[in-house]
């Protein structure tokens, strides 16, 4: 087997290539109006009801400096908020703005459609198996995890 198909083999070759893939869409796509893909994946995990800075960082998988910097840019826009959480003053809630909420439409509408088009290009049976794979793999790194 040459070195480039054994690579094609390698499971984590596999998910970062696709996720690399997936982030160049998105980023063109949200590129489209005026929006990165952190922009777009912060304002899809907003609540309604705010949503604490801190959690946002581990949801999103990025780095403090990183969601910072983001969230700055963001308010800049006028496209979030932050309220201090009126039950407890140590927390700061992050609102989505009305031009916030109109971007988080759209890129719900991104993420649905791209989605949907998945799902209908693979049949259902094969779908299940790679939801089942998928879990598979997040058990696996679960464990490797806590061995750190």
């Amino acid at each position: 087997m040459s070195k480039k198909k054994e690579r094609a083999y390698m499971v984590d070759f596999v998910l970062r290539h696709l996720w690399h893939k997936t982030s160049r869409m998105y980023n063109q796509k949200a590129n489209d109006y005026g929006v990165s893909i952190s922009v777009g994946f912060i304002m899809l995990n907003i609540d309604k009801e705010g949503t604490p800075s801190t959690q946002l960082g581990p949801k999103m998988g990025m780095e403090p400096t990183s969601l910072s910097r983001t969230l700055k840019t963001m308010e800049e826009k006028g496209w979030i908020r932050r309220e201090v959480d009126k039950n407890d003053k140590r927390k700061v809630l992050i609102f989505l703005t009305e031009e916030g909420v109109e971007k988080r439409r759209i890129a719900k509408d991104v993420v649905l459609s791209f989605n949907d088009r998945i799902i209908d290009s693979i049949p259902k049976g094969k779908l299940n198996t790679f939801f089942e794979v998928a879990e598979r793999i997040d058990m696996a790194l679960d464990r490797e995890l806590s061995n750190f």
